[in-house]
């Protein structure tokens, strides 16, 4: 019997390797490819500049926090000005190396030790040694080199969040143990409340020179996508319209570059499939829809398995009522849910400092409101669309039943409301 699914797929595969009329060059739009040029960051590459320039003679330069929300082009700005450093060290002979860890991939201190020694020549198991052990191998190695390293820690507040500023505090006290070797710290972080998690002591060692990224504008954004275009696309493919439009969906959501870049690649990829021979409007706003969905589908999906129950509680509560939740409601809902899940729930503040990261990701909004003489409370509401949120949700085998369930886990639900 013929195989009709392997003839559509030979189809659509065929097609592809005809080559495409739209792109030229599909990975210049990816997020970690790092351009020749960045446009709108000039001011920032020079303070950069200034701040790493000592690096050049193997001295250490002060501890460095950079941060502003997604999409602003920190870790863009600070590859590039590390990678223009490195071939300048590399003329002159400087005793210098730089290591790139991605905290949120890394995840652990123990991993990010691991990569440390790794940049240095030093290897450690994937797992098994003591932390003590690992960092007293690097530090070891690291002053037997006699050079300046630079260690530039991405997405910091990820890592801090969830392991605490332990690894921190020792890396940016590492120098008071070595002789012959230094090392100079770079964070960046995504939140701009991140300072506010650090202990005072690591604080005034990390933060010793700041430099802030602010959102893009649209105009801006839209100089960012003409550059890329020029080198990813063939001529005459790509509407000026389409790209104004992609710059304005972006700037409207705090000035993300990343997202202008999402909009404007799956916009072309969703042309390809089409067999367009252009991007149009239309194709851009198909794109908002698919990412918008899939970015919050993974969100939520990749949640830890309380946070998914602090979101099923609000979204439970928003069912009975279209307004704003209060922090002891949704611990109630968040607590029977346990219960009936067979969980240990956690307590009330540790609920809250969850709420607290949600609203950070962009899941919920939270809302400190005055009561007068009753003092302050919190409200909150989910930040995306409740059906979205109940489709995933349907879709973890966890959940399933108790969503279906749902009224009987709402405390003084009104018969008719749910």
């Amino acid at each position: 019997m013929k195989n009709r699914q392997a003839d559509v797929l030979d189809e659509v595969f065929q097609r592809f390797l005809q080559g495409s009329h739209i792109f030229q060059n599909r990975s210049l739009l990816r997020h970690d490819y790092v351009p020749d040029k960045l446009p709108h960051r000039e001011s920032e590459i020079r303070s950069l500049g200034e701040i790493v320039a000592p690096s050049l003679e193997g001295a250490p330069f002060s501890s460095l926090l950079i941060y502003g929300k997604t999409g602003t082009g920190k870790t863009a700005v600070m590859r590039y000005v590390l990678s223009v450093l490195s071939r300048k060290g590399e003329v002159l002979g400087s005793p210098m190396k730089a290591c790139f860890v991605n905290c949120r991939l890394t995840g652990t201190e123990y991993r990010i030790l691991a990569s440390l020694c790794s940049t240095i020549g030093v290897k450690v198991p994937f797992t098994g040694l003591a932390l003590g052990e690992v960092f007293d191998r690097f530090k070891g190695s690291l002053d037997s080199h006699k050079l300046l390293l630079i260690v530039v820690l991405d997405e910091i507040d990820e890592f801090v969040r969830k392991r605490g500023d332990f690894l921190l505090y020792e890396l940016t006290r590492i120098n008071e143990a070595l002789s012959d070797s230094k090392v100079s710290i770079i964070g960046i972080s995504n939140d701009l409340r991140f300072k506010e998690m650090l202990d005072p002591r690591v604080l005034s060692t990390l933060s010793e020179e700041e430099v802030v990224f602010k959102p893009y504008n649209a105009d801006e954004l839209r100089d960012i996508l003409v550059d890329r275009a020029e080198l990813a696309f063939y001529d005459g493919v790509l509407s000026d319209g389409a790209v104004r439009l992609c710059a304005a969906l972006a700037a409207a959501e705090h000035g993300d570059a990343r997202r202008a870049l999402d909009l404007l690649r799956v916009a072309a990829e969703l042309a390809e499939r089409e067999g367009a021979d252009s991007v149009s409007d239309e194709h851009v706003r198909n794109a908002e829809r698919r990412i918008e969905h899939d970015r919050i589908a993974e969100a939520v999906t990749n949640l830890p398995a309380h946070s998914k129950i602090v979101v099923l509680s609000v979204y439970m509560l928003s069912r009975l009522n279209s307004g704003h939740s209060v922090t002891g409601h949704i611990y109630n809902v968040y607590s029977e849910l346990c219960e009936e899940l067979g969980m240990v729930p956690l307590t009330q503040r540790r609920v809250s400092g969850l709420i607290n990261e949600l609203d950070v990701i962009g899941l919920l909004n939270t809302q400190v409101v005055s009561l007068g003489r009753y003092g302050r409370t919190k409200k909150i509401h989910l930040a995306i669309p409740r059906a979205l949120i109940g489709n995933v949700l349907c879709e973890d085998d966890r959940f399933g039943s108790v969503l279906k369930d749902a009224p009987r886990f709402l405390p003084g639900l009104i018969e008719g409301k749910a």
